[in-house]
């Protein structure tokens, strides 16, 4: 039978790690898949595991790359997908025996999503300190498409390596690219900017994924905060930014004012900030004055303005979202959350 899901998997140098991940797939509950594994010019054993997994599983595909990072690894291994579904695999993470088969029955179930991710569970242990925690509890909080949309300028709101897309949007989209910031958030935003639906799974986790030194978050500039801001803030120019509506950033934090340079760099005008800290009101960030909470409701020239909310805990975005529901905004149409 031809199969359901196409995985792709980029390797380089994953000799310590991808005999643990080719065990979780060969795990799999669901049999009706195809591994297309990308060896980017690996230095290591790499090449001869994957070449002996080919061997015995016919399944399985290995494909010689040249060593020029992930994207075009990942460009190779979809252009050789036969499957309606795509799958996204990394050399160094693990994934539970149900995952695949979960993710197909529910896109068998819910035509109108794009695609989905799962839940996750970050390790080794001693890798993963107070930070990771953090971003592991938030995005295992997010699970409808409403969850995604509202959380997309949060932080990237699939996992990337626990996504599994349809192959005709992937194709539509034009695949993977270089963009100079992720190419995981830069896939998930053009789905969503394109109107796709995307959703995480409810439910425990379906990969375990690794947390080390040399993972390309850690070591990449295109992987920086920087980057990921430039990201965020062009797509809001492009598609998510109501036109001829003033921009108001909530918040003249560390999160806020890097934001609204961003902003105002993309040729996007802060006409005010929004803080509760009494030091701040009055002063003039970046040509914006900032006003209170209070001020704002009160000023009538703000009434049609759409709302950045740039802040760092989930709890104050609780409070965010509770006080600008009341005076009768809508989140998406009048409001969103970034970080």
């Amino acid at each position: 039978m031809p199969p359901l899901v196409s995985v792709i998997m980029p390797c380089r140098n994953a000799e310590a790690t991808i005999r643990e991940t080719i065990a979780s797939l060969e795990g799999q509950t669901l049999d009706a898949f195809e591994t297309i594994a990308v060896d980017d010019a690996s230095e290591d054993g790499t090449s001869q595991i994957l070449k002996a997994w080919a061997r015995r599983d016919p399944r399985v595909r290995v494909l010689s790359g040249r060593g020029q990072g992930i994207v075009p690894a990942l460009r190779l291994a979809t252009a050789e997908a036969r499957a309606p579904l795509v799958a996204r695999m990394d050399a160094d993470d693990t994934a539970f025996p149900g995952r695949f088969a979960a993710q197909v029955s529910y896109l068998d179930r819910n035509h109108a999503v794009a695609g989905c991710g799962t839940h996750v569970e970050l390790f080794a242990a001693a890798g993963v300190g107070s930070g990771y925690r953090r971003y592991e509890r938030w995005i295992n909080t997010v699970e409808s498409p409403e969850d995604v949309d509202r959380n997309a300028f949060v932080e990237c709101p699939i996992a990337h390596p626990t996504l599994v897309v349809r192959r005709s949007v992937l194709q539509a989209m034009g695949g993977y690219r270089e963009a100079g910031w992720p190419e995981d958030y830069d896939l998930i935003l053009r789905i969503l900017a394109a109107g796709g639906r995307l959703s995480n799974l409810p439910g425990a986790p379906l990969l375990r994924w690794r947390v080390h030194p040399g993972r390309l978050s850690l070591v990449s500039a295109a992987y920086g905060p920087d980057s990921f801001r430039r990201c965020k803030v062009h797509f809001l120019r492009e598609a998510f930014l109501p036109a001829r509506r003033p921009v108001v950033v909530w918040g003249a934090g560390k999160v806020g004012k890097p934001l609204a340079r961003e902003l105002i760099g993309q040729g996007i005008r802060v006409e005010k900030f929004v803080d509760l800290d009494p030091r701040k009101i009055g002063q003039s960030i970046h040509g914006a004055e900032v006003i209170s909470p209070a001020g704002f409701e009160k000023d009538p020239s703000l009434k049609r303005s759409f709302v950045l909310a740039a802040v760092g805990s989930p709890g104050a975005r609780s409070e965010i979202r509770e006080a600008l529901s009341l005076i009768g905004l809508e989140e998406l149409n009048d409001f969103r959350f970034c970080a």
